[in-house]
């Protein structure tokens, strides 16, 4: 027989367990306050240097353009590739479908949607995370942990504005600049294809005219937002992260995780909110 709650004995054990649960909970969210604080502390701070003319010295400049080769002309490439493959999945069948629907006034619309203000700045971003968020991880956390932060900070260089500024805004740069470039390949390859299989329209004028009329001002609002918002986080966090990093270089690699996870998490974040926003 299964005793009752009444014969079960009142312990101090079973009376601390939810006390420990709350305490838990406070504790994990406290500790995420700080840590979004902390990001915008830095973000701030880091758009705040930028707008300084006085501030892009030199070797800031060498450091920015360095940060746009190896995060944006880098992957250009592989954002091609993943345009074309998605031009010719996506545009194609939109094509198709709204012509079989008897709603081929919508297909303008639904590109600018699904292709503009959805892909285009995903894709762009999660290929800068994985290539550009995890490299700079990698990158200032040897530095950090090869005592060469330290050295800067000797000779009177700031850290923040030397190591983190130039690559945050290397990365927004990047960022619309391999979005811009997802879209019009997306766009022109599902077009080329569709046409060379017959089952678009030949004439390009039709379908940048039901593009261009179905862009508003709200959206390219919302494209800005998806496609820099994310880029300015991911570049924070991984800076941020790379610069946590103790004295061990084996704490790189999981420096390396939680910045991609994070970065991850930011980016799906930052588009939900943001579609949901635009829709209302």
């Amino acid at each position: 027989m299964c005793p009752s709650s009444a014969d079960i004995p009142f312990t101090p054990a079973v009376a601390g367990r939810p006390r420990q649960f709350l305490a838990r909970v406070g504790g994990w969210t406290k500790a995420r306050w700080c840590s979004i604080r902390y990001l915008a502390a830095v973000l701030g701070t880091t758009l705040i240097l930028g707008s300084q003319p006085r501030r892009w010295r030199r070797t800031v400049r060498s450091v920015f353009a360095r940060q746009v080769f190896l995060s944006g002309v880098e992957s250009v490439g592989f954002v091609f590739i993943v345009a074309v493959l998605v031009g010719i999945s996506v545009v194609v069948q939109l094509d198709v479908w709204t012509a079989k629907l008897g709603q081929s006034r919508t297909l303008g619309q639904l590109l600018v949607m699904v292709v503009a203000r959805e892909l285009g700045p995903l894709f762009a971003n999660f290929v800068l995370i994985v290539r550009g968020g995890s490299a700079i991880t990698a990158e200032l956390g040897i530095m950090k942990a090869g005592g060469e932060v330290r050295v800067l900070e000797a000779q009177g260089i700031e850290p923040l504005l030397y190591l983190v500024m130039p690559r945050v805004l290397g990365m927004v740069v990047s960022a619309f600049c391999l979005t811009v470039i997802f879209v019009l390949v997306a766009f022109g390859s599902g077009f080329v294809f569709g046409a060379f299989i017959g089952q678009t329209n030949v004439d390009p004028s039709s379908l940048l005219n039901s593009v261009f009329k179905a862009v508003h001002p709200f959206d390219g609002l919302g494209f800005l937002l998806k496609c820099l918002l994310p880029a300015l986080l991911t570049a924070v966090i991984c800076c941020t992260e790379g610069l946590c990093v103790g004295q061990g270089v084996t704490e790189v690699p999981r420096a390396v995780k939680r910045a991609l996870a994070k970065s991850l998490g930011a980016l799906f974040a930052t588009s939900a909110v943001v579609s949901v926003l635009s829709y209302l």
